[in-house]
């Protein structure tokens, strides 16, 4: 039977579990705190290190929420319908599409200005930011249109595909394809930071990580798409096709005179149109170039360039097949078989 003196969920089972003990060890802790308990310390560390702390830095960045606020809306804008609750009526996309783009106007204009903050003219900042956002909106249809080609793309690549709502709804490709060719235009204005959270979101959801920073032409399809990585300066042509765990990357980590990583520059392969290539391959280098209508078969490791037309594969390693070991038909087996 409970014991009424305790509350409920505690009984007196002994003393090292005892309620009375463990009300005083409370009242002693709160007492008595543990002198390293870490916050000094971490406080210590946040006036120490510089960079970026609360105060001065932090408290000025764009919103990651609001920026993935702003994916989900460009979503919805390039598929109405599709990516957010479907419309009562045809009549009212006129109004709702203008809604969102106000909204999606007055979200970017504050995270863009954000980005630019350690520019000296607060109206300098502004007009930067207003700038970039009017070309950014008025660009939105002609990337709807590119997006229509890789919708195709993927309909006339994987046969598994019944619909383009399919594709709309189900293919995390398209969903990292489109927010990559939205955040190149960014990218492309130099803008800070935002290009790059709108890819990782992105990159979170689906697994593809592409760069804002590469450039992809139309029609262009990954099929299944778990652990593509698709590096800063790829070029990519028109109408290539690319399977799960493939890798455009850079060769190496050049280093300066002072043995700091040298930035900018081209490290990461082009691709050229009708170029199909298989799972798991690993493409490396700016100089590296993979000729049009080349194929790389799957597990493919690349630092050098192949001619056009070409086709890459291992053949060091061939399959066999061959029988099992002999296996003795069961009794069973044996009445089945009369």
């Amino acid at each position: 039977m409970r014991d009424s003196s305790t509350p409920l969920g505690i009984t007196k089972v002994g003393c090292s579990f005892c309620f009375d003990c463990l009300q005083t060890r409370r009242i002693l802790y709160i007492m008595n705190p543990t002198p390293r308990d870490g916050v000094d310390e971490l406080l210590q560390t946040y006036s120490e290190t510089g960079g970026i702390n609360y105060l001065d830095a932090a408290a000025t960045l764009p919103s990651r929420l609001a920026i993935e606020a702003a994916c989900a809306e460009l979503m919805s804008l390039m598929f109405p319908g599709f990516r957010s609750e479907a419309l009562v009526n045809s009549a009212d996309l006129a109004d709702v599409t203008r809604s969102r783009m106000r909204n999606l106007h007055a979200r970017l204009r504050t995270e863009i200005c954000r980005s630019f903050g350690k520019l000296s003219s607060r109206e300098k900042v502004e007009e930067k930011a207003e700038e970039i956002l009017s070309s950014f909106l008025s660009q939105l249809p002609q990337l709807r249109k590119m997006l229509w080609t890789d919708i195709d793309a993927a309909y006339e690549g994987d046969p598994a595909a019944k619909s383009y709502e399919e594709i709309i709804l189900a293919y995390p490709a398209l969903e990292a394809i489109a927010i990559q060719r939205m955040a190149h235009v960014l990218y492309k204005k130099k803008l800070p930071l935002i290009p790059r959270i709108m890819t990782e979101w992105a990159h979170s959801r689906t697994g593809i990580d592409i760069h804002p920073g590469a450039k992809i032409g139309s029609h262009f399809f990954i099929d299944h798409g778990t652990g593509v990585v698709i590096g800063e300066t790829s070029e990519i042509g028109s109408r290539v096709k690319l399977y799960h765990g493939v890798t455009l990357g850079a060769r190496s980590i050049q280093k300066d005179e002072g043995g700091k990583i040298k930035k900018g520059g081209k490290r990461h392969p082009k691709v050229e149109d009708d170029v199909t290539i298989y799972p798991n391959s690993t493409i490396l280098g700016g100089e590296t170039v993979i000729g049009a209508r080349s194929t790389i078969g799957g597990n493919g490791f690349l630092m050098q360039s192949v001619p056009p037309d070409s086709l890459v594969f291992y053949e060091e390693k061939q399959l066999q097949i061959t029988h099992k070991r002999s296996h003795r038909p069961t009794a069973k087996e044996k009445t089945l078989v009369r």
